[in-house]
């Protein structure tokens, strides 16, 4: 039975890289259940006949979390083209119904999902530097901890040649880096980048080398390449040169 006692947002994240760092042969390595108000609810119980207790379908509120972390689980295991309703129902144990009843296909479910998964966290600790570089390194060692590492490019390669998933995706991604943006912002504010700057290339600048190495080179992100990106991204952006 999963522990029932409440979990704070702290203690939820340490919990994904404790089982990200000791696989069981009940979880795979990378399993993480993000925090939600729902997840401090115990499983249904029944009662048989010989008066032992067994598990039963799941309570309203964990139902829906259930099925969350079921369509996470499946989209690593086998993407999105092959993920189907019916899996997620049989790996979450509830009917197809329940399914619909709160999401009308596949699409949405998959979004919010996804919408679990760790962002960037807003850092503001009076510089620009060292905003991004806290905030892009810990993005970089959850993403290697969480399903993040397979979710991502399964879903950005979809999004390519799906006008439905881009509708419903693009305003999730673009929520899950108003911290990146925020941070651009109030280095405007203190001089530290120019006042003319523009916030949403600067913002794709920083991240690209992510993204290359991501999707282009099929590399491992490794949080020491962040310190060098953000270096050269900001002396580009301050129009110096690195070093300076």
């Amino acid at each position: 039975m999963r522990d029932s006692s409440p979990r704070s947002p702290r203690s939820c994240a340490a919990a994904a890289a404790a089982s990200a760092s000791r696989p069981s042969a009940s979880a795979p390595a990378w399993a993480f259940r993000p925090c939600s108000k729902d997840s401090t609810e115990a499983p249904v119980l029944s009662t048989t006949e010989n008066g032992q207790q067994t598990a039963g379908r799941p309570r309203s509120g964990e139902a829906h979390q259930a099925i969350l972390d079921a369509t996470l689980e499946l989209l690593v295991e086998v993407g999105f083209s092959a993920l189907t309703v019916e899996g997620v129902a049989g790996r979450a144990g509830v009917g197809k119904a329940t399914i619909y009843r709160r999401w009308p296909s596949k699409l949405p479910l998959v979004v919010e999902a996804f919408g679990q998964l760790p962002g960037f966290e807003d850092f503001d600790t009076g510089s620009v530097a060292d905003d991004l570089k806290r905030m892009l390194k810990g993005y970089i060692e959850a993403f290697n901890a969480t399903p993040l590492a397979s979710v991502l490019p399964s879903l950005a390669g979809e999004r390519a040649h799906n006008p439905e998933l881009s509708e419903l995706f693009d305003p999730v991604t673009r929520r899950r880096s108003l911290p990146l943006r925020r941070a651009l912002e109030r280095g405007i504010k203190r001089g530290e980048l120019p006042g003319e700057l523009d916030v949403e290339l600067a913002s794709d600048l920083i991240v690209g080398p992510i993204a290359v190495a991501l999707f282009y080179r099929g590399a491992k992100l490794n949080p020491r390449m962040v310190g060098p990106m953000v270096d050269l991204a900001l002396s580009g952006l301050r129009n110096e040169s690195p070093g300076e």
